[in-house]
């Protein structure tokens, strides 16, 4: 759906310093259809690629390419992408409902469909009692849950989320996180940019990992916690009337579990041990 291309970026912070670079020859795709993982630490480069993206800012070198499912131009293939950047601006004398009535309306979105959007989506976040209060009065998370409805209000086939979670307590986060699960299973592609691994993990099959503006990891979550698993099984048994938890080579497993059925010792679980994508991505990172 889009295609990025040896993507560069350089910027200077004043006249007098040297260049740096914010993004090196990055190349990857957002296939139709996908949840895609975004990550990478605070300064990874994920904010400038994501304006790249929307042509917010031009590379310095490369290209990103649009399939023409997204539109045959320009105009087009903006007006089906919905945005979420990471510090968006609410105008804070507009009323909800004025501010998601406004931005449906740049897209053409029929009032009698904005209504019936903004009803569902304001009862699915629990934000109907405030969509005629002023957005002054709202909360960091009622906004992010107002950015979230703007963003996704006219439809569009392709969603850009910049930490969408961020400042959410945990009820927050799992309601944003669900309302993303559900927009993909209507059909909509999801590209969500985070510096948090386990949300990431939680709702993606596939992840693009940046570290200081190269491109280490682009891939299946699975594939990669597979490939560096390793063979060691956890073993839970009580003995001694507690439970004790053994981490336990794989060429050792069968002998130990004679062991503790011969003691008598009745056996709790065996789980081959499976390490958490951050633990992975952070192992890439310090190699």
């Amino acid at each position: 759906m889009i295609n990025f291309i040896e993507i560069s970026k350089k910027f200077k912070t004043d006249f007098w310093t040297q260049y740096f670079w914010a993004l090196e020859n990055v190349s990857f795709e957002i296939a139709e259809g996908h949840i895609i993982g975004f990550l990478g630490a605070n300064g990874a480069g994920k904010t400038t690629l994501i304006k790249i993206l929307m042509g917010l800012i031009k590379t310095s070198s490369g290209r990103v390419e649009f399939s023409t499912k997204l539109g045959k131009n320009q105009k087009e293939v903006f007006s089906n992408m919905g945005l979420l950047p990471e510090r968006p601006y609410f105008y804070p004398h507009l009323t909800g409902n004025e501010f998601i009535y406004y931005l449906g309306s740049l897209n053409n979105v029929s009032k009698i469909d904005l209504k019936q959007r903004i009803n569902y989506w304001a009862e699915r976040f629990k934000i109907t009692h405030a969509l005629e209060r002023k957005l002054k009065t709202y909360s960091k998370g009622m906004l992010q849950r107002l950015g979230f409805i703007s963003t996704i209000i006219h439809n569009p086939k392709m969603v850009i989320l910049d930490e969408p979670l961020s400042g959410l307590d945990p009820i927050g986060r799992k309601e944003i996180k669900d309302s993303i699960v559900e927009i993909n299973k209507e059909g909509r592609t999801v590209f969500f940019s985070s510096h948090i691994v386990p949300d990431v993990e939680e709702i993606c099959k596939r992840v693009v990992f940046l570290e200081k503006g190269t491109l280490l990891y682009d891939g299946q979550i699975d594939h990669l916690i597979e490939k560096n698993m390793k063979p060691n099984y956890q073993i839970k048994y009580y003995a001694n009337d507690e439970i004790i938890t053994q981490e336990i080579p794989i060429v050792e497993k069968e002998e130990f579990l004679k062991k503790i059925i011969n003691n008598n010792q009745k056996i709790i679980s065996v789980e081959k041990l499976r390490p958490s994508l951050e633990e992975i991505l952070y192992n890439i990172k310090t190699k």
